[in-house]
């Protein structure tokens, strides 16, 4: 996302305004060379007013819709890699192990689910299907990871005598 220089790259950027050009839906036409007429874009056919009010009125999302945001998207997904390194997703970049806190972990996945409990309805579907899918691949993992525990304690207490 950055250069070397601590500066936004120009790809990020482009790539930002692709991504929320698509998601209101309104791309710009490709550039036309000089003299040239552009490809892509047929000659219009005339329209009425009316015609023009009806066809404009899809692409303006409705007044009490919630808009989806960058900011809650960049912290649910920051919540969740935390989760997901203290479920040992991530390894520990001085041991090179995966380091597992089922605590912390199981605490980061209760403030998605926070998070979750107070926003609903207070969100944008985009936004609520991600803490959704974000939510519940972190519990399986905690389920998981709490089940291989469990396993690997009652293994250590039948080895002792």
């Amino acid at each position: 996302m950055f250069n070397a220089e601590g500066e936004v790259r120009d790809e990020a950027v482009r790539e930002e305004r692709r991504r929320e050009e698509a998601r209101v839906g309104t791309a710009p036409p490709p550039a036309a060379g000089p003299g040239k007429p552009s490809a892509a874009a047929p000659p219009a056919a005339p329209t009425t007013p009316a015609q023009e009010n009806s066809q404009a009125a899809p692409a303006q999302p409705a007044a009490n819709e919630p808009k989806a945001s960058r900011g809650l998207e960049m912290l649910i997904n920051f919540v969740a890699q935390n989760a997901a390194m203290l479920l040992g997703a991530y390894p520990d970049p001085r041991t090179g192990q995966g380091m597992v806190d089922l605590e912390g972990a199981r605490e980061m996945i209760d403030m998605l689910d926070a998070l979750h409990e107070a926003t609903r309805g207070n969100i944008a579907a985009e936004d609520q299907r991600l803490l959704l899918d974000v939510v519940g691949s972190l519990k399986l993992s905690f389920m998981e990871m709490t089940k291989a525990a469990a396993k690997a304690m009652q293994e250590k207490a039948k080895a002792r005598p």
